[in-house]
């Protein structure tokens, strides 16, 4: 419930499916799109006829069929309420693997389909791309790893850049000046740092102090103690793992048993805490700031999504109400480059499901987040998702 604010004895194992979702894939050259911005180019269309759209999902892989299927229903949703806009689905099930999601994708388009969301993995997502560019159909993918967006490919997921950038800002204009970051010592945890690194650079912060964390009990106390060097010179600690992390807790446990107060220097989260209330309970949860989602657009969604299908959605089910979102708006508009690269970055912002969202040239997406907070136990807004996209931060 959200308010807003007026006035374990075992090797850890990251297990963040969010996060493994978007970065499969993330260290292999040969899987990343060609560098630069995406394209402009992109089927040129009548509106007032009927769009194919190509729908990737993983309908057939056992550990993602859920997802697909909630990300298919939040699909259709949004062609229910674009009235005006005249949209044929088409599914294809990528069986959750990158053969299969190019194969797929060739199949999709030359069926007729002039746009492709999905897939749901980066591997997969990249994949569909490559397979596509020379067509000129563009992939709106369901990843968060930049590393694959550019040319053709757009990525939806929510990126660490998005999310340190909303925070570091937010930061900065408390007067934080010092930071430092304790980030798993894996790829996730790396995109991490790095997206912090930027965020704070851009936001005027110095980053004092960054210690990686090796995957075990020894490995997080060692990090937890060397962060503690630096008390008296931070004045904010983020951490990088996602809250069912089995290092969160500990962190928040440890950091301050290690001298890092929270009266004295701020905790963030790069991840939302809020998925997990056992931790507020934590010495470095009170107080502590992490990004979230626009509370009134997220309710307003799974409220239509319940009752159109009576169950609520998967988080990543807004991800292809988005996409979808985003083709209707344009075709609405009557616009005949709906569909191409062009379009699709200078239409200006998006109300999605969770919010505001625009596709940048970089083929990326920026989203208007919330910075929440931990007071007394309870998730409370201190600072609320704002009400246009402009530059970074927000």
């Amino acid at each position: 419930m959200f308010a807003v604010l007026s006035p374990l004895r075992k090797v850890l194992r990251p297990v963040a499916a969010l996060a493994a979702a978007g970065f499969l894939a993330a260290c292999d050259p040969s899987m990343m799109s060609l560098p630069g911005g995406a394209g402009s180019g992109g089927p040129t269309v009548d509106p007032g006829e009927t769009v194919k759209v190509a729908l990737l999902v993983p309908r057939s892989d056992p550990s993602a069929a859920s997802i697909a299927l909630a990300i298919e229903n939040a699909t259709r949703l949004a062609i229910a309420e674009a009235q005006g806009a005249r949209i044929e689905l088409a599914v294809y099930d990528t069986g959750g693997q990158a053969g299969l999601a190019q194969s797929q994708a060739q199949r999709a388009v030359d069926e007729g389909a002039q746009i492709i969301l999905g897939p749901l993995r980066a591997d997969a997502v990249n994949a569909a791309g490559v397979a596509v560019r020379d067509e000129g159909v563009n992939v709106l993918g369901f990843s968060n790893n930049p590393s694959i967006a550019g040319g053709n490919v757009f990525v939806l997921g929510l990126t660490f850049e998005d999310i340190a950038g909303r925070l570091m800002s937010y930061a900065r204009r408390q007067g934080k000046q010092n930071v430092a970051i304790v980030y798993s010592n894996d790829v996730p945890g790396q995109f991490g740092r790095t997206a912090i690194e930027q965020a704070a650079a851009r936001s005027g912060i110095r980053v004092i102090q960054s210690e990686a964390y090796d995957l075990s009990i020894e490995g997080v106390n060692a990090a937890a103690q060397r962060t503690a060097a630096s008390r008296g010179i931070v004045d904010t600690v983020i951490i990088t793992p996602e809250a069912q992390n089995a290092a969160t807790p500990m962190l928040l446990q440890l950091l301050p048993e290690n001298g890092l107060a929270p009266g004295a220097v701020q905790y963030v989260g790069l991840s939302r805490w809020d998925v997990k209330p056992a931790l507020f309970s934590l010495p470095g949860a009170e107080g502590s700031w992490f990004a979230v989602p626009d509370s009134n657009s997220q309710g307003s969604f799974d409220q239509r999504y319940r009752a159109a299908y009576g169950e609520t959605p998967h988080p990543l089910a807004s991800l292809g109400y988005d996409g979808m979102t985003a083709i209707t708006q344009l075709l609405r508009q009557g616009r005949s480059d709906a569909l191409t690269g062009g379009a699709l970055t200078r239409a200006g912002s998006f109300r999605g499901a969770t919010g505001l969202f625009r596709l940048n040239a970089d083929g990326t997406t920026s989203r208007a987040l919330a910075v929440a907070s931990v007071r007394n136990q309870q998730v409370v807004i201190i600072d609320p998702a704002p009400t246009n996209l402009g530059g970074a931060g927000f």
